[in-house]
C-alpha cells in the first residue's frame, strides 16, 4: 500500500456556527457519491462542559476547535474535490492554495483530539478470517460461538451468525468481541 492511498486524519474549516450542517452534508455527500472507500469518518471535536447555576448542574457539548470539523479520509482527487465542494466548506487547513493538496494531520495530533473527545484510534490486529467459527466474548451473545460471515476491516466490525432458537442469526460485532477458537 503506498503513502498517499492511506487514510490521515485532515482538518477542514467550516463557517463558524455550520459544523453540525457541514458534518451532515459531509455523510450525505459521500453516501450519494459512493465515497465510503475514500472517506470514512466526520468528526466535530467537542468535549462535555458541566456548568454550575442557580443550584443546577448543566452538562452540554462544547466545541474545542470552533469553525473547523474533521475528516478522515484518503487523498484523492475525487475525496479532496467532494469535502472542498460541500456546503458550508471554506477549505482544507494546511494547503498552499491554488489547488494543492493539504497536509494531514500529524498522528499524534489526531490521536490527542479523539482522545479527548474520548474516542480511540483502534489499532486491532485480527487474525481470522470469513468462515472462521469465532466465540463471542462481549455484548448480549457472549460465549455463543458463531462463524464469521463478513468482515468491515474500516469500522473494525464483524458479522457473525450465530444459532438462536434453531435459527442462524446476524450478529454485528467489534472485533475486541471476539476470540478465535
Amino acid at each position: 500500500m503506498s503513502e498517499e492511498s492511506k487514510k490521515h486524519w485532515y482538518a477542514v474549516h467550516t463557517y463558524s456556527g455550520y459544523e453540525n450542517k457541514v458534518k451532515d452534508n459531509l455523510e450525505k455527500r459521500v453516501e450519494s457519491m459512493n465515497m465510503q472507500e475514500q472517506i470514512f469518518r466526520v468528526v466535530i471535536p467537542e468535549q462535555e462542559e458541566t456548568t454550575h447555576k442557580e443550584g443546577k448542574t448543566k452538562t452540554s457539548l462544547k466545541k474545542t476547535f470552533p469553525g473547523y470539523v474533521l475528516v478522515e479520509l484518503v487523498m484523492t482527487d475525487e475525496s479532496w474535490y467532494v469535502v472542498r465542494n460541500t456546503p458550508g466548506v471554506t477549505g482544507f487547513v494546511g494547503s498552499a492554495g491554488a489547488g494543492s493538496k493539504p497536509n494531514p494531520l500529524l498522528p499524534e495530533e489526531a490521536k490527542f483530539i479523539l482522545k479527548s473527545m474520548g474516542m480511540n484510534e483502534k489499532t486491532i490486529d485480527i487474525d481470522v478470517e470469513v468462515g472462521e467459527q469465532v466465540r463471542l466474548v462481549a455484548g448480549p451473545f457472549a460465549n455463543q460461538v458463531g462463524e464469521i460471515s463478513e468482515m468491515d476491516m474500516d469500522k473494525f466490525k464483524l458479522t457473525v451468525l450465530v444459532d438462536m432458537f434453531g435459527r442462524e442469526t446476524k450478529v454485528e460485532v467489534e472485533f475486541d468481541q471476539i476470540e478465535k477458537l
